[in-house]
């Protein structure tokens, strides 16, 4: 056969039966060919020393005699220029046995078809013509998919860089009016995006590096650095870019732009404000000339003294483009460690190494661009979310001679809670005390004068999840509770004490641990609410200076119901540990704008566990008896219908050796051939949203944090029923509690 591509890696020819062990592969391995064939007693494989991805028509022949085998290599039209290997197979067996039945596959498989391990499962990406076998042609258009006549190569606007490799590009310079523009996706918080070094910099040791030209665009930290040297002896020129969802290792799609117009070199990070760099005034309308432009890292000795990273990029780098010219990968001079016209964020899965034979895995996919756009995290100026643990709290100095003929406290608030402590000061015996308190999505302010406790209530409900004003009165042997200037009824003092004696300071949003609150009831825990300004008597609190805080954080502009997960944590419950046993069912609702993500996870460090997952869009739900994982799949009509940014209700059932998915009222389901085997016997505490790195978890496939919201998480047992909090949660990390930052949809 004759072939000619630019990429690496690709499947140029397989035949082989189901159920019998002998093959032929022809494959493309990092550029150089590779055959392998197995007749039965195990493989033979055949490297080539050269590689061939150069965009040159090259001839392939593979002659096998019963177990001698030879390939040969060479360019189409230089017969001359050949590579040769041979060997032998090993064992008895001469003959390759397959089945008649069974198609001869060229350029690649179907999704369908099992693939022997050690050989690639990529589709070959190029042209293949001539293909003879046994002196028998074949019309390569017949049956046929993804293939079509004739042989143009397509531009190459793709590369995945996933072993740490790098791909040099024709030098582009920086002339006075230039522009740069190039898009990428990855996880990972660090690595060389484009790298333009200009004098052949390595070889200039001697001079000093602000004379040598240079700039790079480089991912560190999440954040991106653009460093830009026009070699004018100046220095160095650095911007500092932030993307707009806090990190750009999110998996998602960002662009940078680098424009220079002269002495001004601007940049820009998606769509967030551009930061600008001003060079000297003798490159003014000077070219900065590049010797090497190099994408995704740099060889090994290249850049060392001028980068701040040599660290390279893992991920997907795509549409590189240079003065509005969309740039062809086909034209690198050279390459290493790359996958050309792909874009994934991770390698393929490895087939399970015990096994003779695996499924073919589907492709990973490129990173998810209809997924919904996170719209960059806004706060509200001066307000402070509570309830992010039972006891987060302000402790605020205030004059208490102020408040002992009368006591008026206004404050905003914002809240989906039903109950909790939202502000609280005493005298050091508790005899006095003013508090107000949420419960049953009611306000209710007690104070005590010293005589008797005089309670105050307000119909409202307060736990819409709206801001509303509140305002609670003691005056003139009084009480009363305002909100949105809606009065309650007026209630008067209980006993005859006339002063309200209490220490000056101002319990806001909760308590600490090691203050109890004896005459208050139960409420004593810190109210999951957004609390803005207040005020005692008209003059403001200062929250910029409190005798003491605790767990307490910023407050989403638009929030709604549920807790945010920010892709870098979890969030893990019941510390003495879960026992799913036989039945369990387990309900919660979840947004999001990522395909992938665990959402649950309880697992024993043997093989008892359950598992639910987001994986390239679909839902997944395993549980694994003690005999064997099953799985419930629930695949939307398209990748993305799940990461809208919208609410899903999810609830996954299992009794005994059956399982059930519903997801938005979708039902799938799975069951155990091993029907003794009935119970998931786990001890271990609940995983929500991803797990520690040290933690085994034996039913998730994934080690990817959710990033989104979830909501409404209950575990039944019947007849036990538990809505889980996820303030009361032993450790958490990257997890925002009680607000869900956007609109509710």
């Amino acid at each position: 056969m004759l072939f000619n591509t630019f990429s690496p890696n690709g499947l140029l020819l397989y035949l082989g039966s189901y159920g019998i062990r002998d093959f032929l592969s022809i494959e493309l391995f990092h550029g150089r060919v590779k055959v392998t064939t197995d007749l039965g007693s195990g493989p033979l494989t055949l490297l080539t020393d050269r590689r061939y991805n150069n965009g040159t028509w090259y001839k392939i022949a593979f002659q096998r005699n019963r177990k001698q085998g030879v390939l040969a290599v060479n360019d189409a039209y230089n017969t001359s220029n050949k590579e040769t290997k041979q060997g032998e197979t090993p064992g008895a067996s001469s003959d390759l046995n397959r089945l008649d039945k069974d198609p001869i596959y060229v350029g690649g498989l179907p999704r369908s078809r099992v693939v022997r391990r050690g050989v690639t499962a990529k589709s070959f990406v190029g042209c293949i013509k001539n293909l003879e076998i046994s002196r028998s042609t074949f019309d390569l258009l017949r049956n046929s998919y993804g293939v079509r006549k004739g042989c143009s190569l397509e531009p190459i606007r793709s590369v995945s860089f996933l072993k740490g490799g790098y791909i040099e590009l024709p030098p582009k310079s920086l002339s006075p009016e230039s522009e740069w523009l190039v898009t990428f996706a990855t996880k990972n918080s660090s690595g060389i995006i484009l790298a333009a070094l200009g004098g052949d910099a390595e070889k200039q040791r001697d001079r000093e590096e602000s004379h040598v030209p240079f700039f790079s665009i480089m991912l560190i930290g999440g954040n991106i650095e653009v460093h830009v040297n026009p070699g004018d002896g100046t220095g160095l020129r650095k911007a500092l870019l932030h993307a707009s969802t806090g990190t750009c290792s999110d998996g998602q799609a960002h662009s940078i732009s680098l424009v220079r117009n002269r002495r001004i070199i601007t940049v820009q990070l998606d769509e967030n404000n551009r930061v600008e760099m001003k060079l000297g005034p003798l490159v003014e309308s000077r070219t900065i000339n590049m010797s090497n432009l190099y994408v995704g890292g740099i060889p090994e000795g290249e850049g060392t003294s001028l980068l701040t990273t040599r660290r390279s990029f893992h991920g997907c780098i795509k549409d590189l483009i240079f003065n509005l010219e969309l740039l062809d990968f086909n034209s690198a001079v050279g390459h290493e460690q790359v996958d050309l016209d792909t874009c994934w964020l991770s390698e393929r899965p490895k087939p399970a190494p015990d096994a003779e034979d695996s499924e073919l895995l589907p492709e990973p996919r490129a990173f998810p661009e209809q997924c919904v756009v996170d719209a960059a995290l806004e706060y509200v100026p001066g307000a402070h979310q509570f309830g992010l643990s039972q006891n987060s709290h302000f402790l605020l100095p205030f004059n208490q001679s102020a408040v002992r003929k009368r006591l008026s406290v206004e404050l905003s608030i914002r809240t989906f809670a039903s109950s909790g402590l939202i502000y609280y000061m005493a005298h050091q015996n508790q005899a006095d005390y003013a508090v107000l308190q949420l419960h049953g999505g009611r306000l209710h302010f007690m104070f005590d004068l010293g005589k008797g406790r005089t309670k105050v209530s307000h119909p409202a409900l307060l736990s819409d999840g709206k801001w509303h004003t509140v305002k609670t009165d003691y005056v003139k042997r009084k009480g009363l509770i305002t909100v949105d200037g809606q009065e309650s009824p007026m209630v008067t003092v209980v006993g005859d004490g006339t002063t309200l004696d209490v220490e000056g300071l101002f319990y806001l949003g909760g308590l600490p641990s090691q203050y109890r609150a004896r005459k208050i009831g139960n409420i004593t825990h810190s109210i999951p609410a957004c609390i803005g300004d207040v005020t005692v008597n008209s003059k403001q609190l200062d929250k910029d200076s409190p005798v003491s805080t605790f767990t307490v954080n910023r407050c989403y502009a638009v929030a709604q119901e549920g807790t945010f997960f920010d892709g870098s944590g979890y969030a893990a419950l019941v510390k003495e540990g879960y026992k799913v046993q036989t039945d369990v069912n387990i309900t919660l609702e979840f947004r999001t704008s990522s395909q992938n993500g665990v959402l649950l996870g309880i697992s024993t460090a043997k093989v008892d566990a359950i598992g639910l997952e987001l994986v390239d869009g679909k839902v997944l739900f395993h549980v694994n008896n003690g005999a064997g994982r099953i799985t419930a799949t629930y695949e939307p009509k398209t990748a993305t219908a799940l990461c809208d940014g919208k609410w899903h209700t999810l609830q996954a059932n299992k009794s005994k050796h059956r399982i059930t998915l519903i997801v938005d009222g979708n039902a799938v389901g799975a069951e155990s051939p091993h029907t003794r085997s009935t119970s998931v016997d786990t001890n271990n505490p609940i995983y929500v949203g991803g797990y520690p790195a040290g933690v085994k978890q034996k039913c998730l496939s994934s080690q990817t944090s959710f990033r989104g919201c979830l909501r409404k998480l209950v575990l039944i047992k019947r007849p036990q029923v538990q809505s889980f909090d996820f303030s009361r949660a032993f450790e958490w990390h990257g997890v925002f509690l009680h607000s869900c930052p956007g609109t509710e949809s």
